[in-house]
């Protein structure tokens, strides 16, 4: 939501303060503490896995000194998925280090995980760019279409994960760094391995040496201990529907967009059933499972649940409350479709009785090689124009490179077309006035012969410019790939293959947060 980002009064009353004001952390300092003594710290930290020293450094002092989280999440796509999964990870980095000096207290960044997902469409895949500048899409072997939803952490990637792992490293750069993280992705994607497992080892190697700490949401401490939170949502499923329609009400009403409808009916949870994970509804007293049509009680469910606590699982509105019960959380990092929807959601989390985090945006990032600097600066072109269809900046080249002489020529020759058949219009029209339609086609007919013309002559300058134009065709794909900012379509180990292990923490290094009073 822009308007927030903004730090527009309209959309802040929708939040927990300004993510630039240091007031609003404070106060979340005090919202946390009132719920977490140090039993609770060591309880959450039972469930955080800690991958390096400095990682369990900070875990360490979060539960000796009385510390609080930064969390981030995100879905584990294939080989880390996007670009922005990691600017997702190095801003809850960077946030964290911040607050902990301007708060003096400590605070650790913590990325969740979201194992529990099971679209797999969505994270089946990656693209990256060849070692000829093409895009190009890995996917792991489909699944059959009959098969249930299951969450992504049950499913194992078989043994086929290592042919796509090789199909991929034969796209990646050759260079000295290239092996070490060829073997990386390796050991990460194996046939017993998830797509959750697979990609919480591949960020855990690339930021935990960062200090960031790990959950994963399908961890077997963190299903009992959210089984509070989710049977207190079944017990009040109605009442929250209403409080979630309320507030998708009033946003409306402010002009602004609701990210996640509220479905008549609709519980935020899931539920695993006979076609896998699916969202549960209510009706006529109980409860229907979305696909499967498979009918419940509400008792049915919540024994389930304390058989399997795996098998209950919250919706994309309720975990973010089930991350505030488990965790001491001041804030969270989240893109622009999650800070919308976080708009939706105070009435929810004050529900449940936990204080909603101050929303901070991602950093967003345009990786620009060397090489492709050299081409756009060649073209003196905006990186933003890169995003316009190709054949749209070709044109717009062909004409820049016209020759004058052309472009003075048609010039005067559409002039004296103009001037020309208003001369003849006028004359013939007192002649015999049915004569209009026919002067008014010739004018026409020439003014379209030469703009044929022209046409002929741009195709010209572009074959004569093709070397060029194919320069600016890698710029645009390193850049905007399939039309989509960079970030959101790229994979990172190609530049990482490119760049080595010193690229993460340049990226840090840039990265500045700004806790100061707004004003």
């Amino acid at each position: 939501m822009q308007a927030y980002v903004r730090g527009d009064p309209s959309a802040l009353r929708f939040y927990s303060g300004s993510f630039r004001d240091l007031s609003a952390y404070q106060a979340r300092v005090r919202e946390t503490e009132a719920r977490f003594d140090r039993a609770g710290r060591e309880r959450a930290a039972q469930a955080i896995r800690a991958p390096t020293e400095s990682a369990r450094a900070n875990l360490t002092r979060f539960v000796d000194e009385g510390g609080f989280f930064v969390t981030t999440g995100q879905q584990p796509g294939l080989f880390t998925g996007p670009l922005y999964s990691l600017y997702k990870s190095l801003t809850t980095v960077r946030l964290a280090q911040e607050l902990q000096s301007a708060l003096n207290r400590p605070v650790a960044p913590l990325f969740w995980v979201a194992s529990e997902d099971h679209d797999w469409a969505e994270v089946d895949h990656t693209f990256v760019l060849d070692r000829e500048n093409e895009l190009r899409e890995i996917r792991v072997p489909p699944r059959d279409e009959d098969e249930p939803a299951w969450p992504i952490h049950r499913i194992a990637l078989g043994d086929g994960i290592a042919a796509v792992v090789e199909a991929f490293a034969e796209l990646l750069p050759d260079t000295d760094f290239s092996a070490a993280y060829v073997d990386l992705l390796r050991a990460s994607y194996r046939a017993s391995s998830t797509l959750a497992s697979g990609f919480s080892s591949v960020l855990e190697s690339l930021i935990g040496p960062l200090g960031m700490l790990f959950v994963d949401a399908d961890d077997p401490v963190v299903k009992e201990a959210s089984l509070p939170a989710l049977s207190r949502e079944m017990e009040e499923a109605e009442a929250h529907e209403r409080l979630l329609q309320e507030r998708a009400q009033e946003l409306e009403e402010s002009g602004f967009h609701v990210q996640v409808p509220i479905l008549p009916g609709g519980v935020n949870l899931f539920l695993e059933g006979p076609a896998g994970r699916e969202r549960l509804y209510r009706d006529d007293g109980g409860y229907h499972l979305r696909h499967s049509e498979h009918r419940l009680t509400k008792e049915s469910i919540l024994a389930q649940a304390q058989r399997n606590p795996g098998d209950l699982s919250p919706n994309v509105l309720l975990r973010p409350v089930v991350e505030g019960t488990l965790f001491p959380v001041l804030s969270y990092v989240g893109g622009p479709g999650e800070i919308a929807y976080y708009a939706q959601m105070s009435g929810i989390f004050q529900a449940h009785g936990v204080g909603m985090p101050v929303i901070h945006p991602r950093f967003s990032v345009t990786l620009v090689e060397p090489k492709i600097r050299k081409v756009i600066s060649k073209f003196e072109m905006e990186i933003p124009n890169l995003s316009r269809p190709f054949h749209e900046l070709a044109s717009e080249f062909a004409r820049h490179e016209e020759p004058k002489e052309v472009r003075q020529a048609l010039g005067e020759i559409r002039g004296g077309l103009a001037q020309g058949s208003k001369k003849l219009l006028k004359a013939a029209s007192e002649v015999d006035p049915t004569l209009k339609g026919p002067v008014t086609h010739a004018h026409n007919a020439a003014f379209a012969a030469f703009e044929e013309a022209e046409r002929k002559i741009l195709q010209g300058v572009k074959r004569q410019n093709e070397i060029a134009l194919s320069q600016l065709a890698k710029a645009q794909v390193h850049l905007y790939p399939n039309g989509m900012p960079q970030e959101r379509i790229l994979n990172v180990f190609y530049y990482l293959t490119r760049f080595g292990e010193a690229l993460l923490p340049a990226l840090l290094d840039r990265f500045r947060v700004d806790l100061g009073t707004e004003g």
